[in-house]
């Protein structure tokens, strides 16, 4: 039989116009508010209105080949964008609209991207277009060539370093069902997204369900509450989570979690940040083990572990097998491939004769001999083949010469009921050469007596906090990730400035 080659399945584009053309009328794409109120794309207006911007787009000089920076917020808008940018055979290359200008400036330098779709508050040294600006400079919605990008993304990461590099996919702009079936996505779904389309998991499940022909609801910024008014709402089947967002409706009053009707999900999953084992058991006991799925990779896609919530439940902590054509080991910090059971830095390759998945764009990968990466993480496997992980290597503290996780003291910390959100770093320690350091978002009436004696119960004396700072401000971002190295640094440099 064969090789199957991605010439064989149809462009991203050519999707979008057969759906549009069965569909018509139907809606696509919603942006729904927590009040409620919001707009809709129907498959037609999708169609013809990523025709318009993909016009204006090349006669501002776009051409195929080319990354485009999307600075925009969820909505409507960034939709249009990257179906305009994929019909031109260009890369989209979407960042966070609120980045602060200096990191925005080294992803614009790094993409060389002719043009930025963002927002007026947006300034990039390139030409700046909103989605609105775009559409009315060209009237022109008629289809256009066929053309497939080398490239179907190019998210950015600034990763523990804090330097930002792209991630260039391997994988050209066509459909070829792997994802949804992967994400258990199917055309008669609706899927709810509350996470930020500029990282990697919204991005990819958002436009799998698009080019499933499953209908996507919006949320512009996750809200609790809202989360669950509009699952009830729309019947969605299907929802993207990070721990994070999880805690927050877990601990909604349980009459408000009762008031609304969520019977219509078939499938939710997690991933971004590891999630307490409490909070998953909770959730696995409120929809169902068959409904809760995690998956781990990075955006780099070597290889990726899914694990379902009634597999879970027999290997609990796990983040499950990688899946077919990845290949997944623990290595010590000589390079040794470790036995199962003992934990060391996960290395990652693709099976023998597939494709690379990526490729940096201003950074080099960590590798070993064979083939193998690693996009940082820590853990083991048991005899079953079930991946266990620990934390990022670079987010390791050493206190004393013994190796804290701050995974494991976030997870204590935001078992808590009055602790919203939290991030654990090191200090610098005299003594211990570091201390842990834990910076808590409370919620009203946290007692710090309280939450000592709280962790004392969860935790050995080496792994608690030496000192607590309360903020005001959530310490993750929309998508749940937090940059335990920045957080460090400024809390060093107010130190040192005050000394």
């Amino acid at each position: 039989m064969p090789e199957t080659t991605t010439q064989d399945f149809p462009s991203i584009p050519a999707t979008l116009r057969e759906i549009a053309a069965a569909k018509g009328e139907a809606r696509a794409v919603s942006l729904v508010r927590a009040d409620g109120s919001g707009e809709s794309l129907s498959w037609s207006e999708l169609d013809r209105n990523s025709n318009r911007i993909a016009r204006a787009l090349a006669d501002a000089g776009v051409s195929f080949g080319d990354y485009v920076t999307i600075a925009l917020p969820n909505s409507l808008g960034f939709i249009e964008a990257c179906y305009a940018v994929w019909k031109l055979g260009a890369v989209p290359q979407p960042v966070s609209s609120r980045l602060p200008q200096a990191e925005l400036d080294a992803i614009v330098e790094l993409a060389n991207t002719p043009v930025v779709i963002g927002g007026d508050e947006i300034k990039a040294g390139r030409p700046v277009f909103s989605p609105a600006a775009l559409l009315a400079r060209s009237r022109d919605d008629s289809a256009l060539p066929d053309v497939t990008s080398p490239s179907w993304k190019a998210p950015t990461s600034g990763g523990s370093t804090g330097r930002p590099k792209l991630i260039v996919s391997g994988q050209p702009a066509v459909v070829d069902g792997v994802g949804q079936r992967v994400w258990r996505i199917a055309p008669d779904d609706v899927v709810l997204m509350p996470g930020p389309l500029y990282h990697n998991g919204p991005l990819i499940t958002t436009f799998y369900a698009l080019q499933a022909g499953a209908e996507v609801v919006l949320m512009p910024k996750f809200d609790a509450e809202a989360t669950l008014a509009h699952i009830a709402r729309f019947r969605a089947s299907w929802v993207y989570f990070v721990p994070t967002m999880m805690g927050r409706i877990w601990r909604l009053p349980e009459e408000v979690r009762a008031h609304y009707d969520v019977s219509s999900l078939r499938t939710i999953w997690h991933l971004a940040a590891p999630c307490p084992s409490w909070l998953k058991e909770a959730w696995i006991g409120w929809l169902g083990p068959d409904v809760v799925w995690e998956l781990y990779g990075g955006t780099e896609g070597i290889s990726s572990t899914t694990i379902s919530g009634r597999e879970w439940l027999s290997h609990r902590g796990s983040v499950g097998k990688p899946l077919e054509g990845g290949i997944m080991r623990a290595f010590d910090e000589q390079g040794r491939e470790l036995p199962q059971g003992q934990t060391g830095e996960i290395f990652m390759k693709r099976a023998e004769g597939l494709a690379t998945t990526y490729r940096y764009v201003g950074a080099e990968a960590r590798t070993l001999p064979g083939g193998w990466e690693s996009i940082g993480d820590i853990g083991w496997f048991d005899e079953e083949g079930y991946l266990y992980l620990a934390d990022r290597r670079s987010d390791m503290i050493l206190v004393g010469g013994a190796n804290v996780y701050p995974a494991e003291v976030e997870a204590a910390l935001e078992e808590h009921p009055l602790v919203a959100s939290s991030a654990v770093i090191g200090l610098p320690d005299d003594d211990l050469g570091n201390r842990i350091h834990a910076i808590v978002q409370p919620r009203e009436g946290l007692d710090l007596e309280d939450l000592a004696r709280h962790l004392a119960e969860r935790l050995v004396i080496y792994k608690r906090p030496r000192s607590f700072e309360l903020v005001s401000e959530n310490v993750r971002d929309d998508a749940g990730k937090v940059r335990r190295s920045a957080l460090r640094a400024e809390r060093i440099d107010k130190a040192k400035a005050g000394s």
